[in-house]
């Protein structure tokens, strides 16, 4: 099974295998953070297979934890853990909204982020309540900007790279880290350390192309 199969994701159109990777790679992680996994996604975790040997030790090394850690979690844990770190009654234990490790700006970045999506075909729909700037949403983004979706064609490398960089990079490392350090995160300090995993090498990635 395929991390694309761990997510339940279809990819409708033809792609590079390095490009397929990494929206499924974008998909999952939007996924868990949208909301707690139920049984079925943490058992298609679970019986998911090792990262090919020659890709990137640190990515495998996290996707073989989060594996491990999926077939010893159950659903019921994993919304009480999801609850207890990004809702609750009053302050989250951990902000998932990207604008709050924003450095201070004259103009919130959700401001820009709704533009910006506008522009790409991907304003907010008006049934959806949680403000743009969630990062399951930026990073639903990305896995449409790779593998197209949306009614739209997978974007040029340059705007993948301008959308990550305004949004998903100045923000996600500082969100990610708050996240495995925070004492409720059993689950999802794994979550994040895939996710944390990946972004540097999209980081790195971009910087080369």
């Amino acid at each position: 099974m395929s991390v694309a199969e761990a997510a339940r994701v279809a990819v409708h159109r033809a792609l590079p295998p390095e490009e397929t990777a990494r929206a499924d790679f974008y998909a999952l992680i939007a996924r868990l953070l949208h909301s707690p996994p139920d049984n079925a996604l943490l058992a298609n975790v679970a019986s998911a297979p090792a990262l090919p040997a020659d890709g990137d030790a640190r990515l495998a090394t996290a996707w073989q934890r989060l594996v491990d850690a999926s077939s010893a979690m159950d659903a019921d844990a994993a919304a009480e853990e999801y609850e207890l770190l990004f809702g609750g009654v009053g302050k989250a234990r951990v902000s998932i909204y990207a604008g709050f490790y924003a450095a201070a700006a004259s103009e919130h970045p959700r401001v820009r982020l709704q533009t910006d999506m506008a522009a790409l075909g991907l304003a907010r729909p008006d049934q959806v309540t949680e403000p743009e700037d969630h990062f399951a949403a930026l990073f639903d983004v990305m896995r449409i900007l790779v593998a197209g979706g949306a009614g739209r064609s997978p974007a040029t490398l340059a705007e993948q790279r301008r959308f990550y960089a305004g949004y998903v990079e100045p923000s996600a490392a500082r969100f990610l880290a708050a996240v495995g350090s925070a004492p409720e995160a059993n689950y999802y300090r794994h979550v994040a350390a895939l996710a944390a995993a990946f972004t540097a090498l999209e980081s790195e990635s971009f910087q080369l192309d």
